[in-house]
This record gives C-alpha cells, structure tokens and sequence, in this order.
C-alpha cells in the first residue's frame, strides 16, 4: 500500500515538472495600470432638447380629463404638462465616456456619443464637471475631439496599435450604464475588421466586455498605453455578449489633427467600387487562389477613371502593401494624402501591370445609388440559366443610369443563374470580358459559355455594380 502511495506521488511530480512555465503562469496584474491612467477617463454626458410633441386633439364637445385619472396621466407622460393644447418640449440625455489626451483639456470620445447635442458636459474623476466644447466630430471614423476649460489634466500615453498582435491581453476603462471607471479586459481576438458601416476604419476586434456608456473610452495594451478608442459592439443582446470593436490609435489621432487643424477630416479617395474575389470568380480570372480587391465600377471624373483603371481590374497592391481582401484597401486609400502619386498594382486579364495616380479628395457624401422601379412585360426565356431577359428601353436606361449596352433580367428561376446570385432587377452587364450589347447578343455569349467552369458576370444593382460566378453545369 505505501509503495503504490509513494508511486502514484512521484507520477504527479514528474506531470508537474513536464508543465510549461507558460501554463502556470498567473494572470496579468491590471491594478498599477489603472491607478495610474483612470483619473485620465472622464464619464460624458449630452443633453440634446427635443422638440414640442402636440396633444391629441379631443372630441368636440368632450372636457378635459380631471387632473389624477388615468388618461390625464397618460397624457402628461407621453405629451408633456402643455395641456390639451400642446406638450412642452423636453430633452434627451445621453451618457458615453472619453479620455484626455492633453493637459489643456483636449478630449477623445466617439461621434456616436455627441452626436446632435445642444449640451456637452464632462465629469472627471475628482467629480468636477465642465462644459465642454465640440472642436470636430468625424461620422466615418466615429470620432470626436472635445475642448474643456481646464489646465493640468491628468492624461494618457498613446501607444501604436500597429505593434498590437492577435491574442494579446488589453483593458477598457469606461463608464458603463454610466457607472464612472468601470474596468473589463480580455484580449485582441483580431485586428483589421472592416464593419458595413465603417469602409474606413481597420477596427481592433476584442472579447472585452463593452456595454452602452463604454463608447468613446480608451482601450489599453499591458504597458499603460492607448492602442484604440472603444466605438460599438456587435451583440444579439444588446450587452457585453459580442464582438467588441474599438478605433485603432493611428486612425484616431490622425482624425485628431486634422480636427484640430482644419476642423474637418480629409480622406484619399480612387473612385472605385470593389468587391471580395471568391474561390469561384478567382477560377473565373484565371488566378491560382483568392485574393485582391475587384473592381465592379469606376465612377465618372474620379482618379481611377484618369489613369485608366477597368472594370474587372483586381488590385493586388497598393503603393507596395499587399490586398488579400477587398476591405483592406479603403482605409489605406483613405490614410494616404490627398494630391500623392500612389503605385496600385493590378492583374488584368491574367497579366500584372502597375498603375500610377494622384490621389483625389473623398466627397462628403457617397455618390448616390440609384433604385429605379422597373415594371417590364415580355422578355424571353433562356433555359440554359434558368432567366428571362429583356432588353432596356431609352427610358429604362435613364431611369437605372444603365450606359447603351445590357440587358434587364425579368425572373429568375432555380438553375445557374439563381445559384450564382442573379436577381430580378438586375441588369446584364458584361459576361467574362464580353459587354453585353442587347438580348440577341446575350443569348450569343450564354450559348457559347463552357460546361463545369465559372465564368464571371458584371451585374449592376440599385446603382451599384458586382460580379458573380456563373457556372454552368450542363
């Protein structure tokens, strides 16, 4: 009994010793990084004052209810203390955090927090609360740049998100609920996310727990630093339970200084639309794997239109950098000055070719999309695709801003074209590096297209344009 004892010791410690010092190791310790930068994070709270909402008119005839019944009640709550003859105006309050950045009293929050406030008032942790002033705010980039009136501010280090590697241990401070200097951490889960919403921004994705009053907060490395600006959360609660995105540092003091300097942000602009290559489409260009941003269209008068960038163009570099994907090259353009001369490199039809341009100023407003409503009758069936077709009309054309060439796809039905993403609505384009001239010359291109191989079509939908794979097989 004693010897199977000492036995079964001795297999315990020799499992201990074969344990990498990397597995019992405990884990960080936040407490010196947060006294030493939550007296920098500040809790933001905006008042915004909401226009008067008007009473229902009552019935001719009827008196209005006697103070203290029910319906009186309801219509104080919902139409203010007004009377019958209108309500009040009221106001809307909103909570969110941000962080000092300087001494003099500049501040980082998100756009998101201060956006349509008439009053700005910042919270510091000695609980002193100031006015503050909105020097700029950045709706693409999501952030904002405050102003208050004070000198000697305790502030933050800013650090470089560049440097920040996958798995790496981070902490937010914020205001959560508008509970002031809240702490939550966990790690980068990836780096360079690019959101619907936000084209230009390479966002920091993490596990740390985020909830509404956190946005505008700083997000920390393990050395004290700020390596992002906490901004929104994908979550199917609504609460921490999600994704967690925040503002790369670089991103955000560029937005930073040229708020300061010009009150405004600038953005470097091609004039291009781009979409992923898939596996399919890839096969379709002749390219050993996916990679690169596709261009689907080339907007009138834009940079890319004047050093004779094409549709069906894949850019594979820009000024050096490689593009896996599509989402990588918008923030890059948008970083580079406006008036450089960039070197985007490009595969067209299956060769490699260097491209040189000067970089143009994005427009304030995205070039609206167009949505025609179209009603054609008649068209014709091609069985092979599994569509019926139809061709454009002058009045079509104006309508969808479609150039003299397509044809406008009537009804779909299950076959290749529906399994390659066609649509009803959808205009014909090009097919492979054919320009599709009218319906006779479609039904040319579709009887001739191979079996078993993906072929790319150019469709143009609600004013904008992609490429999908068809493939046909039989």
């Amino acid at each position: 009994m004693l010897k199977s004892k000492w036995a079964a010791a001795l297999l315990c410690f020799s499992l201990l010793a074969t344990v990498p010092p990397s597995a019992t190791a405990q884990l960080p310790d936040f407490t010196v990084l947060v006294e030493k930068n939550s007296s920098a994070v500040v809790n933001i709270s905006t008042t915004q004052k909401m226009a008067a909402v008007e009473r229902p008119e009552l019935p001719e005839g009827m008196e209005p209810p006697p103070e203290g019944t029910p319906f009186d009640d309801f219509l104080r709550r919902y139409f203010g203390e007004g009377g019958p003859e209108g309500g009040e105006p009221s106001e809307s309050k909103s909570l969110g955090s941000g962080f000092v950045i300087s001494p003099d009293g500049y501040i980082i929050t998100n756009h998101h927090v201060v956006k349509d406030a008439d009053e700005i008032v910042v919270r510091l942790q000695d609980r002193r609360e100031l006015v503050a002033k909105l020097v700029g705010s950045d709706k693409r980039s999501d952030i904002a740049l405050l102003k208050v009136d004070a000198q000697d501010l305790p502030t933050v280090k800013m650090g470089s998100a560049d440097k920040l590697k996958v798995g790496e241990w981070v902490l937010a401070i914020g205001s959560p609920f508008g509970f002031d200097h809240s702490v939550t951490a966990g790690i980068v889960s990836a780096k360079g996310r690019s959101l619907p919403s936000d084209n230009y921004v390479p966002f920091i994705q993490t596990d740390v727990a985020i909830n509404p009053g956190n946005s505008g907060g700083p997000l920390f490395n393990l050395d004290g630093e700020v390596i992002g600006v906490n901004s929104q959360i994908y979550s199917r609660t609504g609460g921490f339970m999600g994704l967690s995105f925040a503002i790369p540092t670089e991103v955000a003091m560029r937005v930073v200084d040229q708020l300061k300097s010009q009150g405004h942000v600038s953005r470097g602009w091609l004039g291009v639309q781009i979409q992923d290559v898939t596996r399919e489409l890839a096969e379709s260009f002749g390219m050993k794997k996916p990679e690169g941003a596709l261009v689907s269209k080339i907007l009138p008068k834009s940079p890319a239109e004047q050093a004779g960038l094409q549709i069906g163009d894949i850019i594979t570099a820009f000024n050096g950098q490689e593009i896996n994907a599509s989402a990588e090259l918008p923030p890059l353009v948008g970083m580079t000055k406006i008036g450089d001369t960039a070197t985007v490199k490009v595969l067209r039809q299956g060769s490699p070719k260097d491209i040189q341009l000067k970089i143009g100023s994005l427009p304030e407003e995205e070039p609206a999309i167009a949505s025609g409503k179209e009603e054609p009758t008649g068209g014709e069936t091609l069985k092979r695709l599994g569509l019926n077709a139809i061709n454009l009309t002058p009045e079509m054309r104006e309508q969808l801003e479609v150039p003299k060439n397509g044809v406008l796809v009537q009804g779909v039905t299950p076959g290749p074209a529906y399994d390659a993403g066609l649509r009803r609505g959808d205009v014909i384009l090009r097919v492979q590096d054919q320009t599709v001239k009218d319906l006779n010359h479609f039904k040319d291109l579709v009887k001739n297209l191979p079996k078993g191989k993906s072929v790319a079509m150019l469709v143009q939908r609600r004013g904008s344009s992609l490429f999908l794979a068809l493939k046909l097989k039989d």
